[in-house]
């Protein structure tokens, strides 16, 4: 099934939100049409900042990424081929 859009320019037309007053920031709103069973939630912005904000938890290790540069730029890094040589057939067996 082909889906043909008409009457459209190339440039997006901007959107300007204001908050309104007396909304709860914190509340989440679920839509629900009488012919589906189709539902929108919508997620505050404070829970989105939340969720992708700094964590304590940070997923680098960042005294394992200095030590490694430190080791590569004093010349004592070693690599192990084999290893490489591993990981680079392991890819290659995922691609179709």
């Amino acid at each position: 099934m082909a889906i043909e859009i008409t009457g459209r320019s190339n440039s997006p037309t901007p959107i300007k939100t204001t908050p309104k007053a007396g909304v709860e920031s914190e509340k989440k709103v679920a839509v629900s049409t009488p012919e589906n069973s189709d539902v929108v939630a919508l997620t505050t912005t404070q829970e989105i900042k939340k969720a992708f904000g700094p964590s304590s938890a940070s997923p680098v290790d960042i005294d394992r990424v200095n030590s490694i540069k430190k080791a590569l730029a004093d010349g004592s890094y070693q690599i192990n081929a084999e290893k490489v040589a591993k990981k680079m057939i392991e890819f290659e067996k995922l691609m179709p």
